[in-house]
């Protein structure tokens, strides 16, 4: 750290422009100067702070990550007493770390029916690739050569390295990366509210998806298609739970034709939708399950893939016939993250984070509804759980969207920060996103809710 408050103030300034590459960001604007530059220096329950002392309202919990809050002493104590005691080693032929084992029998226990070994990984995104590989092993060991394509959805978001970005259904991650890749196929998307026929009715409408899948399916080969990647609720493609009827029409398709189910629950995992699982919440029954974000808070990264015990024999399977599975990270099952991991699932269990997360997220989305939703230039408010959006249009009754160029969710999310709440303007469409820490309160939560009526008008009195 710099030993000088001004000096620092100034040097990180420059030094970040002139030297710090981040992510999802306009490059050549950020490093002229002409985008905010706002340095985070602390946090303490859905709080944090930046370096000129303003406080924020995180109502988008980092990326909807920071589960139980920020500023849990358990949680920093617990990694620095595992640094202590031991900083790293490393899991590869069969070595463990006593918080890696006992985390991974923690998961499985708050795992849906039928899951059996826990994968550590980092990032949401190498649980992704992690998965791929698994399911091309695990097809090779059937003697499947053919059956390797994967089926995501657009809209859908699953990483954003060159197979998981390939998954991920928006432009964005795609444009100038040559991505998506082969053999990633897309789908449509469960998004309701933006059906093409207006006149169907939900359970319809879900029909029409899973019928589509299942052309996609017959016009690629069923023998060629390995699995179907879907997240539970589709996050960064526009906050949209399933439509009535989605996933059980979904899985009969897929049963139908022997494909592998891949869950992502890097989001809706550990409590989010007010269960443990969004494989809980909607009766889901998949293959493999991607978890990471709300697995430790974010407190530590750490990510990993949950194996169902059908699928674990067969990995079981090639190992005895072509040796030990050639796949690992040098940082998978890190003992500090894992440490992170058990504490953190220890506070959502002693605070009830996943009943708070259903009580509020009721609450929350009720009286969202309540203040913006007859607005003029809102078309849609949704949610589940602890997981919410706004959806600005022009014409509400016609259901007439906003030129992208007019950036009226980047002006209503812009809106929000100004008065001390942060939400997430979604990278596809005028929609603004909500994930609170899941220790949010009703209060708290009315503070979210005044403040983006506020924001909504102040950008409607502009147009």
């Amino acid at each position: 750290m710099l030993d000088h408050p001004a000096r620092a103030d100034n040097e990180l300034d420059s030094w970040d422009r002139d030297h710090f590459f981040h992510p999802s960001t306009h490059m050549g604007q950020h490093a002229r100067g002409e985008t905010p530059n706002r340095i985070i220096t602390g946090g303490e329950g859905v709080y944090i702070f930046d370096r000129d002392g303003k406080r924020s309202l995180d109502a988008f919990g980092g990326l909807y990550c920071v589960n139980v809050g920020y500023g849990r002493k358990k949680i920093t104590d617990a990694i620095a007493e595992q640094a202590a005691r031991l900083c790293y080693y490393h899991a590869y032929a069969g070595h463990g770390s006593e918080p890696s084992i006992a985390l991974a029998r923690m998961v499985i226990d708050r795992a849906p029916a039928g899951m059996s070994r826990v994968f550590f990984g980092l990032s949401g995104s190498d649980a992704n690739e992690t998965n791929l590989k698994l399911v091309w092993y695990y097809n090779n060991v059937l003697g499947r050569a053919q059956k390797k394509k994967i089926i995501s959805r657009w809209r859908g978001y699953h990483g954003s390295g060159v197979m998981t970005g390939s998954l991920t259904g928006l432009a964005a991650f795609h444009n100038l990366f040559d991505l998506p890749k082969a053999p990633v196929l897309h789908t449509e998307a469960p998004y309701y509210y933006r059906r093409a026929d207006r006149s169907m009715s939900e359970e319809a409408f879900s029909q029409d998806c899973a019928d589509r899948l299942e052309q996609l399916i017959l016009a690629e080969g069923p023998e060629t298609i390995a699995a179907f990647i879907g997240e539970p609720v589709l996050g960064t493609g526009g906050i949209v739970p399933p439509p009535a009827g989605y996933w059980p029409r979904i899985q009969a398709v897929l049963k139908k034709y022997d494909i592998l189910l891949i869950a992502d629950e890097v989001v809706t995992g550990f409590g989010r939708l007010g269960s443990m699982f969004g494989s809980q919440h909607y009766g889901i029954e998949p293959d493999l399950i991607t978890i990471a974000k709300g697995l430790t808070s974010a407190y530590a990264p750490l990510s990993g893939v949950i194996v169902s015990e059908g699928f674990w024999r067969v990995l079981e399977q090639g190992s005895d016939e072509f040796g030990p599975i050639g796949h690992g990270w040098t940082y998978s099952s890190h003992p500090l993250c894992t440490a992170a991991g058990i504490a953190n699932l220890e506070l959502v269990d002693e605070l009830d984070l996943v009943a708070n997360a259903r009580e509020v997220g009721t609450y929350f989305k009720a009286a969202l509804q309540d203040a913006v939703g007859g607005h003029r230039f809102v078309g849609d408010v949704r949610g589940e759980g602890l997981l919410a959006a706004v959806e600005l249009v022009r014409d509400r009754d016609d259901r007439v969207f906003f030129d992208a160029g007019e950036k009226i969710g980047p002006r209503v999310a812009a809106a929000l920060l100004e008065r001390g709440v942060i939400a997430r303007a979604m990278p596809l469409g005028d929609i603004i996103g909500f994930a609170p820490p899941l220790c949010l309160t009703k209060e708290e939560a009315d503070i979210i809710i005044d403040t983006t009526r506020e924001a909504i008008q102040s950008v409607a009195s502009q147009l």
